[in-house]
């Protein structure tokens, strides 16, 4: 189920009149259960294969096929239903809204889907109980820490248990010890609950705590 293949995948923007090619020709296999880090460097191009293999964007040309499904031959309603099941997001800066508590915050993804109130509730309270926050519940942003918001925002991916977690950056904004913490989480989310992880990163320290490192240079992808 989350397995993630990318075939000669192709990715140009347009500026003005000029097409400005960001990946050129890509190809990727990552088998399910795996936890993989992006490097590279600014512009490299990091940020745009993982909005191609989460459905953000779509790639100019080539596939893109997560847990079975090309889904860069949907569009629309239909991509936006399977994203919001399939994939879970962790940024750098954690997109939590201030009015609404932690465990409103998380409950968010489950609005999407018809589900009863108090399953919402039931499922947002486990996922902050995953990451070591249940006793944070009725607190708002405000009232945590840095890494207590990333904790939050990583229940908030996990909670609608998507095929593939994406995270981008995801200890970039966090001081050293909150940092470790968010990458030990991550790791258990990964170990325990063999969830598909691709964590783009720019830090090789948050790289070895994935199986396995990738560069990605001028859109070009090594070991």
């Amino acid at each position: 189920m989350g397995s993630v293949q990318v075939r000669n995948v192709r990715k140009a923007y347009r500026r003005d009149k000029q097409e400005v090619p960001v990946l050129d020709g890509l190809t990727l296999d990552i088998r399910e259960g795996e936890f993989v880090a992006l490097m590279g460097p600014s512009g490299s191009g990091k940020t745009t294969l993982l909005n191609l293999i989460g459905g953000v964007d779509q790639p100019t040309s080539g596939d893109v096929i997560v847990g079975g499904t090309n889904i860069a031959q949907m569009k629309g309603r239909d991509l936006a239903k399977w994203r919001s099941r399939h994939i879970g997001y962790i940024f750098q800066l954690y997109n939590l809204i201030p009015v609404l508590t932690a465990i409103e915050n998380v409950e968010l993804p489950l609005l999407l889907v018809k589900m009863a109130g108090r399953e919402r509730r039931d499922r947002a309270r486990k996922a902050l109980e995953i990451v070591g926050l249940a006793d944070r519940m009725k607190h708002y942003p405000r009232q945590l820490s840095g890494g207590q918001e990333q904790r939050v925002a990583i229940a908030r991916a996990v909670v609608s248990d998507p095929t593939v977690l994406l995270a981008d950056e995801p200890t970039g904004d966090l001081d050293r010890k909150s940092g470790e913490e968010i990458l030990t989480l991550l790791d258990r989310l990964n170990r325990e609950f063999q969830k598909t992880i691709i964590m783009v990163t720019h830090d090789p320290h948050a790289a070895e705590r994935a199986r396995r490192q990738l560069h990605l240079d001028k859109g070009v992808l090594s070991n």
